[in-house]
């Protein structure tokens, strides 16, 4: 009799089951988080919409599982499934709410903010390795990865540089941990800062925070306080712009660290480090397009959602309608279930024994990026006040 066979017809393969527990870890932890930002907010404080995302809630929910109890080594498969797969996924699925004439706007725009940042990034690091005399590998990873895209940039550009493995795993701490105070901080900032304007608000989001989870849970935070979904599209939307400005920083870095190297070694793969979900992000966004050219009409039926100029979208097929809020609401899902996932991860002794110096660094460089998004934005809003005079 075959393995299959003695398996039964709905055993799950192993080398599947093993990331059950830790999946369903994170969509009990959603499920709560949802209830008790629902419960404070309605029942409560008697409002008809909760002020508290569950966003929010599934953060801390797994951060006091993680650092209170101690977690087993069967869930952890799972967390990191939905901090790599689910997370995409749940990113894919965003593009459902954009349409190409919204990545080509929104997209253009953010791609001068995007470069000024990088830069600034690289420039505030090279005084700060001067001034305070740290590791220039970890420097440059923590400026990497405030700058591009995260984790995933400082695991892409490791092992260009020969960075040892505690270096990186520091600068991973250190991009966490600010990373999720952006998540708490910003949403509430920029609705301030930004007040009725989306578009500047979602570029700065985008801009500021550094990873693409961490972005995407604090666009999600926004939606679900204000209501607004169009600073969570334009984020998203600027955050993938500069995750795919890794692929031209890999090679740049891999010359400017091997031109004086003897080991002339290629230490890096474009194939490894390229974000393939954005191909599936921008697949979305063309089922969007395509089927709001076949479905809609001006005058239709079935409300969906108010476009990014104020106009009415309708749509006459309501089975379309319904396909689209089931693929938004399940990115939602997913989104929150990372978010979880994220905290689970996060182990606050770890960001300890980081010491001040590498804190130090993660903070400047993550309040420069702020800073010269602010700035760029503003001047930004003047020139366009210029142009619209003129």
């Amino acid at each position: 009799m075959s393995a299959k066979a003695k398996r039964g017809f709905f055993s799950i393969n192993p080398e599947y089951s093993k990331y059950i527990h830790g999946i369903l870890l994170a969509f009990i932890i959603y499920i709560f988080a949802d209830a008790i930002s629902k419960f404070i907010g309605i029942q409560i404080l008697g409002l008809k919409k909760t002020p508290i995302s569950n966003v929010m809630v599934s953060i801390v929910l797994g951060l006091i599982i993680s650092n209170v109890y101690n977690i087993g080594d069967i869930f952890k498969p799972g967390i990191g499934y939905c901090l790599k797969f689910i997370l995409r996924l749940g990113i894919i699925f965003l593009g459902i709410r954009l349409s190409f004439s919204d990545i080509l706007t929104y997209g253009s725009l953010s791609i001068p903010l995007v470069i000024i940042c990088i830069v600034s990034a690289l420039l505030i690091i090279k005084l700060l390795i001067k001034f305070l005399k740290i590791s220039s590998k970890m420097a440059y990873l923590i400026a990497i990865g405030t700058a591009i895209c995260g984790i995933t940039a400082i695991v892409a550009v490791a092992p260009i540089i020969n960075a040892k493995k505690e270096e990186v795993s520091y600068a991973t701490a250190n991009i966490t941990l600010f990373g999720i105070l952006a998540i708490f901080i910003y949403p509430f900032f920029v609705h301030y800062y930004f007040p009725n304007d989306p578009q500047f608000a979602g570029m700065f989001i985008g801009t500021a925070i550094h990873d693409t989870s961490q972005v995407a849970g604090a666009g999600l935070v926004y939606d679900q306080l204000y209501s607004d979904p169009r600073v969570l599209e334009v984020a998203t939307i600027t955050k993938l712009v500069r995750n795919t400005f890794l692929i031209f920083l890999i090679p740049i870095v891999a010359f400017i660290y091997n031109r004086d190297n003897k080991n002339k070694k290629k230490n890096y793969s474009l194939s490894k480090v390229f974000p393939f979900f954005v191909i599936g992000f921008i697949a979305m966004v063309a089922f969007r397009t395509v089927g709001d050219e076949l479905f809609l009409l001006g005058d239709g039926y079935s409300f969906v959602r108010e476009s990014f100029f104020g106009d009415d979208i309708f749509i006459v097929d309501k089975a379309w309608a319904d396909l689209i809020d089931v693929i938004k609401n399940s990115s939602s899902i997913f989104l929150s279930m990372a978010m979880a996932s994220l905290g689970l991860s996060t182990k606050l002794s770890s960001l300890r024994d980081l010491g001040i110096k590498p804190m130090i660094v993660g903070l400047v460089t993550a309040l420069t990026v702020g800073v010269v998004s602010i700035v760029s934005l503003e001047l930004f809003q003047k020139l366009y006040f210029v142009y619209l005079l003129n």
